[in-house]
């Protein structure tokens, strides 16, 4: 193809276009038009919406409308999907708080005590769509409900771990193992004068070495050789509560050392007031002695129940 141009000096020159040339000046003229159309169109829409043309007014308020129901659609489904989610939130939150309930009674705690009070708690979303005021009030209640019943559970924890605690401290340990009981609690002959005396704790003979346990953790407040008892220990366990161990061949603790349950802390001997080897094992509260298989006892039906 040849084009011929002519200048006003009607001097004349030609341009000679080949297929790929033709090709691309066709594309680059389209290019061109499009920029031009779009430009044009855009200068246009913008001044007719500034001066409000009707035509152009009426566009704007179309597409400006359009844009606006497509936003609302996304945000409400969004809400709607929050809403759903918050709702599935809530429904778990009750299911932690009938939990806490059951485990409360495990605590020793009212379960009247730890339920939400009146506008607390409890709540649960309408039957209809919320607004974004609406969603965001349910929130803030979900958190401050979430708030308190962590704050429950904190409290039920720290009641169990006292309850574990006070267990770890009862003396339901047998303090020798696979022995049989001699002696037991109470009035019995004593075996040096003949008289009627009461016997203040339990008699295991035992081989002299045979290792002899902590009933329970405590702490070491006495530990010396006694006239009557030998080579004794004494345990503290709190509230009152102390665990006796005499006749010892040979101490493994002293006096301050912390003990926890099943501790081997002595072995039996036969040192002190004494006509065999054997472990004499008591116990007192405030000072008064008590029956040691009442605890022992109780120690043993627990580890049944834990079996099971």
């Amino acid at each position: 193809m040849q084009l011929i141009i002519t200048d006003a000096r009607f001097r004349s020159r030609t341009i000679q276009l080949s297929g790929l040339r033709l090709t691309l000046a066709v594309l680059l003229a389209s290019v061109c038009l499009m920029l031009l159309s779009a430009g044009l169109y855009h200068w246009v829409f913008l001044k007719g919406a500034r001066e409000g043309w009707p035509v152009i007014s009426t566009l704007v308020r179309v597409v400006v409308r359009d844009e606006e129901a497509q936003r609302e659609r996304f945000i409400r489904e969004n809400i709607d999907l929050m809403a759903k989610r918050l709702g599935e939130m809530q429904a778990k939150m009750l299911q932690l708080e009938s939990l806490g309930e059951r485990v409360s009674g495990l605590a020793g705690i009212n379960p009247a005590d730890i339920k939400s009070k009146p506008g607390q708690g409890g709540l649960l979303l309408p039957g209809r769509s919320l607004n974004m005021q609406e969603l965001q009030e349910a929130l803030a209640d979900l958190d401050q409900w979430s708030s308190q019943r962590a704050d429950v559970m904190t409290v039920i924890e720290s009641r169990l771990f006292e309850q574990k605690i006070k267990k770890l401290m009862l003396p339901t340990e047998m303090p020798v193992k696979e022995v049989s009981l001699g002696s037991s609690f109470g009035w019995r002959i004593d075996p040096f004068n003949g008289r009627s005396a009461l016997h203040t704790g339990l008699d295991f003979p035992a081989e002299v070495g045979t290792p002899i346990y902590a009933a329970a953790g405590g702490v070491v407040v006495g530990q010396e050789a006694h006239p009557q008892y030998g080579n004794m220990i004494e345990l503290d366990h709190g509230n009152a509560l102390v665990t006796l161990y005499a006749h010892t061949s040979r101490v493994l603790v002293k006096k301050g050392d912390l003990i926890k349950r099943g501790q081997k802390i002595a072995e039996v001997g036969n040192t002190g007031r004494s006509t065999g080897a054997h472990l004499h094992f008591e116990v007192l509260v405030q000072g008064i002695p008590q029956d040691p298989q009442k605890f022992l006892h109780a120690g043993s039906q627990l580890a049944a129940l834990g079996k099971r």
